[in-house]
């Protein structure tokens, strides 16, 4: 017989990146009472990854409890970047219903959308957050409307739209149920919490069903895996049948080694867990997402649905380069190997496939960010590799038509840059679906339908042209047809030709061609790019060269020679500039771009031959 659980409330928080959600996770778990007081506590608490830190971002979901007048409320905290909307889309599974995180000022951006409408299919109640209320320029009531007009948009219920509002400040720590009354505390989103997301059901008799929404990796324990308890009891020695919706054949008896709750911020080990319990289990090393775990003597899966495919790809490769090898830990192809298929046991969106060249391999993910995090990971990890230009992945329909990622571009910019971004993105294939005046007429708000490729190192372009000023946001929108070729850099490069040290003398005769990416002091070799021209040619430049000193020369005739100073590139950066026919080094000290092909004579025939 099914039952609720009223000790127990699951809930997600989703929104747009940099609403806000993690600081709000931050505050629920100071004022439920989970430290002691006069503990240290880091900001962003939920942000456990150095990368996640340093952007701001979130990356993984993660789990977390509360308890408040008696009730445990567990939370996930889900990513806001569409490059990570995979993880958003399976953890929704685990809870029964959401809080949607809304900027008081920004108002509902695309990815709110897509979070959205994800919860919205599977019937969840949601709790909407209108955030930053103490923001000098927030507008509650307009972006109240906004949200309702998406509810009405993604055909939400009548129950759905009767959703209530809650005005936050989480980084004051506080919540109202009125825009004009700031609250005292966060009790008004608690009470929310408890009064509108429905408890738990399930019937604990029945035969054991777990569904693993999340997998965890740990190097002691191996996989973990996350999911909520459907129905029956799990226990600790437990033997059970992982069965899968999508796989009728994977039939595997297992036995439950350890099993834990979330408490705070820890796992806390028990003996058993009921329905509606958000378990940890570990000792099975064959568990992946959208697994069951049943009893064996009734072996139904949960329908589960299937995770997005990738739609961008690049290929990693063993580094080959004349400085191969002298700053990284692991360097080789069986290296590679591993680490790539090591990070299939977290991350359910990547793809990695093996080519026909035993030191490359494709790897294929939901976006530049989402490849561009893992490269930084690996390289921090002390590995050496090289990667190339990103590319898009296609498809066929059923005329034989080819078919290209598209994505959904929203951009805020100050008014007088909105015409230089209409008409970049115009040459990238970009179509300029609406525009309209956002801030009292001082910024526009642009909307492009675009291929996902003419996105492709575009960010850094973007920021140039608005001063730093403009906010670009995307969101997959499906295949379309091709829509033609994109000539993605107008500028060559500045390719060095002998090998050795760069010297001042050198990079001063060479400043004049274009803008250096090296200072005096660095090693480099023939086929390296240090520069970017402002002709669209790439030019070879010699930034080893000496100044031929003779006896003759006078001492005023000497003086210092002045450099501008190098334009130093991040990763992105770099992933942005490099071209089709080079390549990125990454190691664990530098990031060098080259060219493919370091021979320049046998670069010129390859280039005669296209």
């Amino acid at each position: 017989m099914r039952q609720k659980r009223e000790d127990v409330r699951n809930v997600a928080i989703i929104a747009h990146v940099d609403h806000g959600k993690t600081t709000l996770v931050d505050e629920l778990l100071k004022q439920s009472g989970v430290f002691r007081e006069g503990q240290e506590v880091a900001e962003r608490i939920m942000d456990s990854n150095d990368i996640e830190r340093e952007r701001g971002i979130t990356i993984l979901s993660k789990n977390t409890a509360v308890t408040y007048k008696g009730v445990k409320i567990n939370i996930v905290d889900t990513p806001g970047h569409a490059d990570f909307g995979g993880e958003v889309e399976r953890v929704l599974k685990m809870v029964n219903g959401v809080i949607l995180v809304v900027d008081a000022f920004e108002g509902a951006m695309p990815q709110t959308k897509f979070v959205l409408r994800k919860a919205l299919e599977l019937k969840l109640p949601v709790i909407v957050c209108i955030n930053k209320i103490d923001r000098p320029e927030a507008r509650p009531e307009e972006v109240v409307d906004e949200v309702l007009e998406l509810f009405l948009e993604l055909d939400a219920d009548d129950a759905q739209l009767d959703c209530p509002f809650v005005f936050a400040s989480a980084k004051t720590g506080v919540a109202s149920m009125e825009a004009e009354t700031p609250g005292t505390s966060m009790e008004p989103l608690f009470e929310t919490i408890l009064n509108y997301i429905p408890a738990p059901e399930g019937d604990p008799e029945a035969a054991t069903q777990v569904l693993i929404s999340t997998i965890d990796y740990n190097e002691y324990v191996g996989r973990i895996g996350v999911g909520k308890v459907d129905n029956g009891v799990i226990r600790v020695n437990q033997e059970v049948v992982i069965c899968n919706h999508h796989e009728p054949d994977k039939q595997t008896k297992v036995k439950v080694s350890k099993l834990y709750e979330f408490d705070g911020l820890n796992k806390v080990e028990v003996r058993e867990a009921g329905i509606g319990s958000i378990v940890a289990i570990s000792g099975i090393s064959d568990i992946h997402i959208g697994d069951t775990l049943c009893s064996p003597e009734n072996i139904s899966p949960i329908p589960f649905q299937k995770i997005s495919e990738p739609t961008i790809a690049m290929h990693f490769m063993v580094n080959d380069s004349p400085l191969a090898g002298q700053e990284g830990k692991f360097v080789t192809s069986r290296h590679l190997r591993d680490r790539l298929f090591r990070e299939l046991n977290t991350d359910v969106s990547l793809r990695v496939e093996e080519t026909e060249d035993t030191d490359c391999f494709k790897v294929s993910g939901r976006g530049e960010l989402h490849l561009s995090v893992l490269i930084e990971n690996m390289r921090r990890e002390g590995f050496e590799f090289a990667v190339s230009k990103a590319e898009v992945l296609y498809k066929q329909d059923e005329d034989g038509k080819l078919l290209e990622p598209m994505e959904l571009a929203y951009i805020d910019v100050p008014s007088d840059y909105a015409g230089s971004v209409i008409d970049k993105l115009g040459q990238r294939k970009g179509e300029l679906r609406n525009m309209g005046a956002i801030s009292g007429g001082t910024y526009t708000r642009l909307e492009f339908s675009i291929p996902a490729r003419g996105l492709i190192g575009y960010r850094g372009e973007f920021l140039t042209d608005t001063k730093g000023n403009g906010i670009l946001n995307t969101v997959f929108d499906g295949y379309g047809p091709y829509k033609g070729d994109i000539q993605y850099r107008k500028q060559g490069s500045l390719i060095a030709f002998e090998a050795g040290e760069s010297i001042t003398y050198g990079l001063y005769n060479a400043q004049e061609r274009g803008i250096l990416f090296i200072g005096p002091g660095e090693k480099v070799y023939s086929g390296m790019v240090v520069g970017q021209t402002g002709r669209n040619e790439d030019i070879e430049i010699n930034v080893c060269k000496k100044k031929q000193l003779t006896n003759t020369r006078s001492s005023s005739a000497d003086e210092a020679l002045r450099l501008i100073p190098p334009k130093i590139l991040s990763l992105e950066q770099a992933l942005d500039f490099i071209d089709t026919d080079e390549l990125l080094e990454v190691t664990p000290k530098n990031l060098r771009i080259r060219k493919k092909i370091l021979d320049p004579t046998l670069r010129k025939r390859a280039g005669f031959k296209k």
